[in-house]
């Protein structure tokens, strides 16, 4: 499994214009093939900052939403609504080997499970 997170910094001033890019991403990427999960939110400490947190089963899952047609119009669209520069987006991708829910029952919590971390852009 491959988990993203990114935090994006959008400009207040096109703050309205930014969230509706937001839903419209995430609804139609939750939508993928081989996507687990898609979820954006605004920060709780910066209404200004929308982090990202997605899931894809493996690394061609995540190839393929670079691919998309709403994932290169949501990057074309950057620049307009950045609240900064595209070098202020900070994106971490992990490579997760064994995840588990810690409240489901008969888990094991125990183990060997590892995540490889990067900061490398999407």
């Amino acid at each position: 499994m491959i988990v993203v997170h990114a935090a994006v910094p959008i400009d207040p001033d096109r703050r309205e214009e930014a969230l509706e890019r937001v839903r419209a991403l995430a609804e139609q990427s939750r939508a993928e093939d081989g996507v687990v999960d898609y979820r954006a939110t605004t920060d709780v400490d910066d209404p200004n900052v929308v982090r990202f947190f997605e899931r894809y089963e493996d690394r061609p899952a995540l190839d393929a939403h670079g691919e998309t047609d709403h994932y290169r119009e949501w990057v074309e669209a950057l620049p307009d609504i950045l609240g900064g520069d595209v070098d202020d987006v900070e994106v971490t991708q992990f490579a997760v080997t064994d995840a588990f829910d810690p409240n489901a029952t008969g888990e094991s919590q125990a183990g060997g499970g590892s995540a490889t971390g990067s900061t490398e852009p999407e």
